[in-house]
Parts: C-alpha cells; sequence; structure tokens
C-alpha cells in the first residue's frame, strides 16, 4: 500500500500543515533549540515569492494544501497537484469549508482528537485541488506565474522528467520556489535516478538553461510522529527567474 495513503500519514500530515503551535509541541516541556523555528515551513516556503500578486499560481505535492492556500493570498488562481488520492481528498474537503476531524497520536494507543480547518482569511474559492502525477502532467495545465514544488523532488521515480518539464510550466518572468531536503532514498528513486554530485550542482545543471537562480538558504520543518518522536530536516530552498 502507498504510505501516502495511509491514515497515519494523512494524521501526520495534517498537523505538519494546519496544527497549532502548542498542537505540534505542548508548552509545557521544554523543547531542543531548533523546533519551534522549524514549525510552519508550508508557510515559510510560499514566503520567497514575496508578496506581488500574480495570475496563475502552481503547488506540486501540494499534500494537503496549506501552501496552496497561502499562495491564493498572492495568486488569482492556485491548482494544487498531488499523487495521493487521501491528501487530495482532504484539501478539497477544506476548501470546501469542511472540517477534518483526525487523531494526533501520542504513545502507544494514546491519542488526542483534532480538528484541521482552513486558514483564516484564505482565498479557497481560487484554488482547484486535483490528484495527478507531476512526472507526466497534462500539457493542458497551461503556464503559470508562480510555481512551488516543496519536498517533492526526492520523493519521485524519475525527478528528472519534472525538471524537464518545469520550464514550460513557469511563464517568462515568472518565478520558481523548489525546495527539498535531498533525502534521496532507493525507496522511492532508484540510485541511477540520484544526483550524481550534490543537488544544488545538479539542480544548476538542469534548470540553469532555462533558470536564474536568484536565491538558495536553508529551511527547517518539522514532522511530529508521536510525542517523543519527531522528523526535524532541513530543506534546501531555491528560488529562480524564468528567462
Amino acid at each position: 500500500m502507498n504510505v501516502y495513503e495511509t491514515d497515519k500519514l494523512l494524521a501526520e500530515y495534517l498537523l505538519f500543515h494546519y496544527g497549532a503551535e502548542d498542537e505540534i509541541l505542548p508548552a509545557d516541556t521544554a523543547w531542543p533549540v531548533g523546533m519551534r523555528e522549524a514549525l510552519g515551513f508550508p508557510v515559510r516556503t510560499v514566503a520567497h515569492f514575496g508578496d506581488v500578486s500574480a495570475r496563475r499560481g502552481l503547488d506540486l505535492g501540494c499534500a494537503v494544501g496549506r501552501s496552496a492556500f497561502e499562495m491564493a493570498r498572492i495568486c488569482d488562481e492556485v491548482t494544487g497537484i498531488d499523487f495521493s488520492q487521501s491528501f487530495i481528498r482532504a484539501a478539497a474537503d477544506l476548501a470546501s469549508g469542511k472540517e477534518i476531524s483526525y487523531r494526533r497520536h501520542d504513545e502507544g494507543n494514546r491519542t488526542t482528537n483534532l480538528t484541521a480547518r482552513a486558514p483564516a482569511g484564505n482565498s479557497s474559492g481560487r484554488i482547484l485541488f486535483q490528484q495527478g502525477d507531476a512526472m507526466n502532467l497534462p500539457e493542458t495545465l497551461g503556464t503559470f506565474d508562480r510555481v512551488h514544488v516543496a519536498n517533492l523532488l526526492c520523493r519521485l521515480p524519475e525527478p528528472l522528467a519534472l525538471l524537464r518539464r518545469l520550464p514550460s510550466l513557469v511563464e517568462p518572468g515568472g518565478i520558481l520556489v523548489l525546495a527539498t531536503p535531498c533525502t534521496w532514498l532507493a525507496e522511492f528513486t532508484p540510485p541511477e535516478n540520484w544526483p550524481a554530485g550534490s543537488t544544488l550542482d545538479w539542480l544548476t545543471e538542469n534548470l540553469g538553461a532555462s533558470f536564474d537562480l536568484e536565491s538558495q538558504c536553508d529551511e527547517p520543518f518539522l514532522i511530529r510522529e508521536t510525542g517523543r518522536k519527531f522528523q526535524w530536516s532541513r530543506s534546501l530552498v531555491t528560488v529562480w527567474n524564468r528567462r
């Protein structure tokens, strides 16, 4: 079974995208330095576009949709695409105004009931969520002024298929924000499809003919699995301008 179709992963990603700070890191615990700074990743990556409004936005690998909601604050219309039917169903439900009840795993058989809601002040009427394959996107998608690809690339069997498609997705003068933790794993991507050297050099080699690299930085993110087990990771965030 696809891990991204399980109730466990859906609950973890709803918490990752929509959980309040004290739902992820309760205030009664002295958490290690850096954990709180890793919260809000789906919002922070979109902030790399700046606040200039645009016509069309695309969120590839949108998961349960928080970044698409944030993009809708600066874009007239946003398309969110993910391979997981479960994630897209949840994102679409939130966009329609529904609340989603889910269980946070605390320890063993202990869970806490939580509720996910679309962010306040969102423009959900501007967003269309749909299931799709980032390696085989339909030509009918058209082009976009803002394209957001976060923590997707190193989960694709053929990441080059997406990199080769990006120039035809981003309008000249448009902006691409691409984030990846560079966690190349054989269970997702055959080793022969991993970058031969650094991921940044590989991105520059494959995007440099059509894009200018405007900036790069690291953005931490935190995924809570239980009350005592967390994934703390750093994602390489690169911002590209389409020539």
